[in-house]
């Protein structure tokens, strides 16, 4: 595989003549498959990735007030064009990297039973406003007409990291999480997760894009085609997500 993503690279001309650092924000969802990512990317490249994971709302913010980002990976569409929008992106270099899949985990339950059921104490979601994993998790309630009953249950965290840390920690009995974020031992049929159908939430679209900052950064260019790759698609789909374009 690393063989074959060197060749890859020097026939694109991504291989560097000096190394440089991309900073790339990344929406909290991704943060695992990113890391393995931006290593596979550092073995190949020589360049350097630096990591800087939050809520797509809250990154958004930070690069509109000029935080020192070169790339942004949103969990979204609407906030990578509103960068284009607003001249902090480059215009051509939205693409989406990963469609994004939500879960309902209850680790001691049967997680769609006890969602229709009611009967839990509290229920950990991202928040809505920031986070379009949070958004999504309303838009299921909504739509199975369990939003009013859970209401007043809802702990929200910042970003799908937190939900996740809520329910893991005992904090919430069950939560909205991303698939990618599932334990890995669990098996197919475990009752404790609920894959939940994409009928019911709109289509989590995640797409990069250029930031104006990093077009001059080899490091930041080179990584968002390295991103756009058959290896890295085929590795982003491990992890649970469906692939780019």
């Amino acid at each position: 595989m690393k063989r074959w993503l060197s060749v890859l690279l020097l026939f694109l001309g991504l291989t560097p003549v000096h190394a440089e650092t991309a900073r790339i924000a990344v929406a909290s969802n991704f943060i695992a498959p990113m890391q393995q990512l931006a290593q596979r990317f550092e073995e190949v490249t020589g360049h350097s990735i630096s990591l800087a994971p939050g809520s797509s709302g809250k990154l958004f913010a930070q690069i509109v007030n000029q935080a020192p980002f070169d790339v942004f990976l949103s969990a979204d569409t609407q906030k990578p064009q509103a960068l284009i929008d607003q001249q902090l992106a480059v215009a051509d270099s939205r693409f989406t990297y990963a469609l994004g899949k939500l879960v309902l985990w209850a680790p001691d339950n049967d997680a769609e039973q006890l969602l229709k059921s009611g009967n839990y104490r509290k229920m950990a979601i991202a928040n809505p406003r920031l986070a379009p994993y949070g958004s999504a998790a309303v838009e299921i309630l909504r739509n199975l007409g369990l939003y009013e009953q859970a209401a007043t249950k809802l702990v929200t965290g910042e970003n799908i990291t937190q939900s996740y840390q809520f329910v893991h920690s005992g904090n919430a009995q069950l939560g909205f999480i991303a698939y990618s974020q599932l334990p890995e031992d669990l098996s197919p049929a475990d009752k404790s997760r609920w894959i939940i159908p994409e009928t019911l939430y709109p289509p989590i679209r995640q797409d990069a894009v250029l930031l104006v900052r990093g077009q001059e950064n080899a490091a930041a260019t080179a990584f968002m085609a390295f991103l756009r790759s058959p290896a890295s698609q085929q590795l982003i789909t491990r992890y649970g997500y469906g692939a780019g374009n």
